[in-house]
């Protein structure tokens, strides 16, 4: 009798551990599905700019703070990133959402009161954007792995390159 009791439990007991792990995996591509599902939180970091002057081009540290902010099933990124050099700085906001691996959106930059267009694409954690306004274009890469982001900025205007590191 305890023998059968013990057999029973130890099958009742596998067959709950193997019912238990055939849904993690399932809940774990739930929470992580969706183009933008490693990039809320809070961010920090820092890297250099190139910005066009008189002289050419000088280089600066620079540093940022962001904020993401995701939403419908992780397909909706809310950007709000602040960066400053010595003598440069910029406030981004954005809203981007992903349509499979195609992106579209709009951004502003508060403190020249400029906003535009975004299109891109994105693809295992790697956006691949073009940012535009009358007059200005640039193209934005954001690689995010786990709680590490790089972003590199390109454009032919005053502001030439960005490229930070950030952290989570």
């Amino acid at each position: 009798m305890t023998l059968t009791f013990l057999n029973t439990l130890t099958r009742t007991t596998a067959i709950a551990l193997f019912g238990a792990a055939l849904a993690l995996p399932a809940t774990a591509v739930r929470a992580d599905s969706g183009a933008f599902a490693n990039y809320a939180g809070q961010w920090s970091g820092s890297g250099t700019i190139s910005i066009a002057n008189n002289d050419g081009v000088s280089n600066e540290r620079i540093r940022c703070r962001g904020k993401y902010t995701v939403s419908d099933g992780n397909n909706v990124v809310d950007i709000n990133l602040r960066c400053a050099s010595d003598s440069y700085r910029f406030d981004l906001a954005s809203e981007v959402r992903a349509a499979g691996s195609q992106l579209s959106g709009s951004w502003t930059e508060a403190s020249r009161g400029v906003n535009g267009t975004v299109e891109g694409r994105v693809s295992s954690g790697q956006v691949t954007a073009l940012v535009q306004t009358a007059g200005y274009a640039a193209t934005f890469n954001i690689s995010t792995r786990g709680n590490k982001q790089t972003i590199a900025i390109s454009s032919k205007g005053d502001l030439r390159a960005v490229n930070i590191s950030l952290t989570r």
